[in-house]
């Protein structure tokens, strides 16, 4: 409830701010509310989902942030020539509403209730968790789900970060000519994650993570390396099946089933965000290639979807299946 009253008010502080530093300081704090919406509400889904179809409902709460950005896209194509960005971002207030809705209905889970009652019981409190999950033990696991998602985020970064970008000054389209593709990168989102959802409760998290990455391998050039619209909308669209939000679909199970009870939410919100720091790296970098290497902004885009897309399928490679495990109350770590 706080991160997301948080995030909603920074969003709505930004689109009014006066100056570009106050834009910079209203982004960033609405950053820090995003931040620590994502691993706790992941972590609490995951928590009360039934075992036999958690990497269905991982898929479909993931796949939902695409459902958000057809809206955001849906805004942008619409509205941009009316309210401007800063119309759309005080638009970003409105999720505070679903703060009345947690309050009231959603209510812990078990399993992390009786963690913390066995935590206090026996006297063996976790009280740092981030350290925790440096500990020996942990330290493999928590070093290969910070590759896993370094890889995720310079994929998603490096395809969507400049995507906009690209087809505004290097193809010079309009506003709604942008937002199409867009749209049904998104849309192909949340059907991906619906349906690698379902295969990951099928064959095991890591091939339902990996065979969309190898599908998506040879997608990348068909949209960035051709000046056609209609093969810009049809491959990128369809790319949203495949590395836009198959090889995130599992990003909420994968990362609970790694991590005890009692580090659950702070193991999944440190690999899933440092991953966010090496993302977003890729839209500077892929602009200053761009630029000062005279390249345009397609070829950058190209070699950091891919070698994303690599070095994910090198980072599942040696990591484990979790497939079918159970989320218990155990104390691990203390």
């Amino acid at each position: 409830m706080i991160s997301i009253a948080w995030y909603s008010v920074a969003n709505l502080l930004a689109g009014l701010a006066p100056t570009f530093w106050l834009l910079f300081l209203f982004r960033a704090l609405m950053g820090i509310g995003m931040g620590a919406e994502w691993p706790v509400g992941a972590a609490l889904a995951m928590e009360q989902w039934p075992i036999r179809s958690r990497g269905f409902m991982s898929g479909a709460l993931q796949g939902s942030w695409g459902l958000g950005a057809l809206l955001s896209s849906l805004a942008y194509g619409l509205l941009y020539n009316w309210i401007g960005w800063r119309g759309l971002l005080i638009i970003g207030v409105l999720p505070a509403l679903a703060v009345l809705y947690v309050r009231r209905y959603v209510k812990e889970p078990e399993v992390w209730l009786e963690n913390r009652r066995r935590q206090r019981a026996e006297k063996r409190e976790v009280k740092v968790p981030l350290l925790s999950i440096f500990k020996i033990d942990m330290l493999g696991n928590t070093a290969t789900a910070c590759w896993w998602m370094a890889s995720n985020f310079v994929v998603a970064y490096s395809m969507t970060g400049m995507f906009a970008t690209w087809l505004q000054k290097d193809l010079q389209l309009g506003p709604a000519l942008v937002a199409l593709p867009v749209m049904l990168l998104s849309v192909g989102q949340f059907g991906s994650g619906v349906a690698w959802g379902w295969v990951a409760d099928r064959i095991g998290r890591r091939w339902a993570i990996m065979l969309p990455a190898l599908i998506g391998l040879p997608l990348v050039p068909l949209y960035l390396f051709t000046h056609s619209y209609a093969m810009i909308v049809v491959f990128f669209g369809l790319q949203g099946w495949f590395a836009g939000g198959g090889i995130w679909s599992q990003a909420p199970s994968y990362l609970a089933e790694r991590f005890p009870t009692e580090v659950r939410a702070t193991g999944s919100g440190f690999c899933f965000h440092q991953g966010a720091i090496w993302g977003g790296f890729c839209s500077p970098i892929v602009t200053y290639f761009a630029l000062n290497w005279h390249l345009g902004f397609a070829i950058p885009m190209a070699i950091g979807t891919i070698g994303g897309l690599i070095s994910l399928l090198l980072a599942l490679s040696v990591s484990p299946e979790t497939r079918g495990k159970e989320l218990v109350a155990d104390v691990v770590l203390a």
